[in-house]
């Protein structure tokens, strides 16, 4: 059990927090299985005066935690005041019904917890739809039991931005919210496939990895941009794209995007894919981790988890250790030596980061295609294609046939093949 200062977060709503350990839980085996939960509810605006846990095998069916916790948890609320419970599991609506009941405070989940940071964080348009679609799929099936604290949680956490309006709807309104949420969404969808293809032939390399890891100032320090670094959770919701010059010539696209938490809410990935497109489509992936982080490996694997889930597990991936400028000699040289491929870098000092663009130049080298094609003249839109995609070293006509060597990376290549022996034109590989 963890106490909390009450002092600093006087305004701030009272909060307990609460987990349930099961085994093969995501954040099994974490140094502390409390800090994550209160460090997200921090993020949203909650004081967190204690904190408690339950180990079992499996949740309650009715309240999640067994009964006897139950008790206890209603005593912390009581003791200090707390005005909401949060729970660091997905809870189902009866569970949360019965749990608020048998407390007597209000209960929020992960989800709708991590929603609700989400909601306070997003800045752009783009990025407001896409929360509000996942809060919309998140309350549709606990609209009765939001209804129940309508008068008193507005603006709570868990209640706040887009979805706080919604609450008072039944589930034909929420339906058309989402349908038109969706269609808007498939619109900057369509548009970020756009900006994909129109990356005039440059590499893309998009940055991952555990939310507050560090990429912002990363992407700063390679790129000369300036955004945002905050020493916050979900600092970073909308995509931020920068050219990266490298040693021998090459430039890179580099993006960096929303970082990840473990057990990141589906409906919210499956909400971001316009957002995520960057990252989905590009051609290397740098994954970047908080080296001094005790819980380095677990979050290592939520990340490897939300690849996955987004479909792009089969993009290489470098994996780069931030933050060495806070560990000492040995200790580097022990991370060193458990991910031998791993380049160690700090982004706050720039060590290690002219290692990181070389290893990277060579990663182009290896996988960028050198190719010849000889298109016939009249495929001018082909011609254009290859011209806009690829980085032309040589071309020339022969007769009614244009030819050129040029580099291009994998994916490119894959999406304009067919077209091109579709046109009846050939290509030789000259790597």
């Amino acid at each position: 059990m963890k106490g909390r200062s009450e002092s600093t977060r006087a305004l701030a709503q009272r909060a307990i927090a609460a987990a349930l350990l099961l085994p093969g839980r995501a954040g099994e085996g974490a140094h502390d299985p409390m800090e994550e939960i209160i460090g997200l509810a921090e993020a949203a605006g909650a004081c967190v005066l204690d904190s408690d846990y339950q180990r079992r095998d499996r949740p309650d069916a009715r309240t999640a935690f067994g009964k006897g916790k139950v008790a206890e948890l209603g005593v912390l609320c009581k003791q200090h005041g707390a005005e909401l419970l949060i729970v660091d599991n997905d809870l189902s609506p009866s569970q949360a019904r019965n749990l608020e009941e048998e407390v007597g405070v209000r209960v929020v989940d992960r989800t709708e917890l991590i929603l609700d940071i989400f909601a306070s964080r997003a800045r752009t348009r783009e990025a407001r739809w896409q929360v509000e679609l996942a809060q919309m799929q998140y309350l549709r099936p606990r609209l009765m039991r939001m209804w129940t604290h309508l008068e008193r949680t507005e603006g709570a956490i868990g209640a706040r931005g887009p979805g706080e309006t919604q609450l008072e709807t039944d589930r034909r309104l929420v339906d058309q919210r989402i349908y038109k949420l969706r269609n808007r969404l498939r619109e900057v969808e369509k548009r970020s496939l756009r900006r994909v293809a129109e990356r005039g032939g440059l590499v893309a390399a998009s940055l991952v990895g555990y939310t507050n890891a560090g990429k912002s100032t990363l992407l700063n320090r390679l790129t000369g941009s300036e955004v945002e670094e905050a020493d916050r959770l979900f600092a970073t919701l909308d995509t931020k794209v920068s050219r990266w010059k490298l040693a021998a010539g090459h430039e890179v696209q580099l993006s960096d995007t929303v970082g990840f938490v473990r057990d990141l809410p589906h409906d919210l990935v499956a909400s971001f894919t316009a957002t995520l497109e960057e990252t989905r489509s590009a051609d290397l992936l740098l994954h970047v981790c908080d080296a001094v982080h005790p819980d380095l490996e677990i979050r290592m694997r939520a990340v490897e988890d939300v690849i996955e889930e987004m479909g792009a597990s089969e993009t290489p991936v470098l994996l780069v250790l931030n933050r060495i400028d806070l560990l000492g000699g040995a200790e580097c040289r022990a991370l060193e030596s458990r991910w031998p491929e791993a380049i160690v870098v700090s982004a706050k000092t720039g060590q290690g980061l002219d290692a990181l663009a070389e290893e990277v130049g060579n990663k182009l080298d290896a996988w960028t295609l050198h190719l010849e094609v000889k298109v016939p003249a009249g495929e001018g839109r082909l011609i254009s294609r290859f011209k806009s995609l690829g980085k032309t070293e040589e071309e020339g006509f022969e007769g009614t046939i244009w030819w050129a060597r040029l580099r291009l990376p994998p994916a490119t290549w894959q999406s304009i093949q067919p077209a091109l022996e579709k046109a009846g034109g050939t290509f030789q590989s000259l790597s």
